[in-house]
């Protein structure tokens, strides 16, 4: 069973950076407690031949600490950018890494890139589409270490359920996507 043991003040944070930012607004001085965090991409992976869009499931800490029964999320194959390589080539190497799947980078098309978190963090995020099918599967994913990331498969037929259904816990980045595919991608579904 998933669950919160503790939460303390963080000393020496390895991903984020809390600060405060001292700003003007209208003339008026204010302030904002605020993170700094690395931006990142993610894939809306479509599978040719079982006509199914791949989404990972996987726990997520902060949700669990939320609502303390359930802090596992279906996302995007998703990463975030701490390399000095192209977001594109990020992609490619997350959906390795938590999919299985080997994309060449060429096949990436960016959908779009808009801010999240932005209350907290305000970070920049770049999301992009891909089809794969299973002559480009090498191996399991489920990501690297201590990961523990399962790969789920949606048919189209259930898609439009599942986006709206609360009990799958989900991102909004999911939602986005498969709408966009469902509004730009018609002719791979036939």
């Amino acid at each position: 069973m998933n669950k919160i043991n503790s939460t303390e003040e963080l000393k020496n944070p390895k991903f984020i950076k809390p600060i405060l930012i001292n700003y003007s607004q209208d003339g008026m001085t204010k302030k904002w407690e605020a993170v700094i965090s690395h931006d990142s991409v993610a894939v809306l992976l479509w599978h040719t031949q079982k006509k199914a869009f791949i989404l990972v499931k996987q726990l997520r800490a902060t949700v669990l600490n939320k609502n303390k029964t359930n802090g596992m999320m279906y996302e995007l194959c998703a990463g975030i950018v701490d390399k000095n390589i192209t977001n594109a080539q990020i992609a490619k190497e997350e959906i390795l890494e938590e999919c299985g799947y080997d994309i060449p980078v060429n096949n990436l098309e960016k959908i779009s890139s808009f801010y999240t978190s932005v209350g907290i963090s305000g970070t920049h995020q770049t999301l992009y589409f891909t089809t794969c099918d299973d002559d480009m599967k090498i191996n399991g994913g489920g990501g690297l270490n201590d990961e523990e990331i399962e790969v789920i498969y949606i048919s189209l037929e259930d898609a439009k359920e599942f986006m709206f259904d609360e009990s799958y816990q989900k991102t909004t980045g999911v939602m986005l996507s498969i709408y966009w595919f469902l509004d730009n991608k018609q002719h791979l579904i036939y």
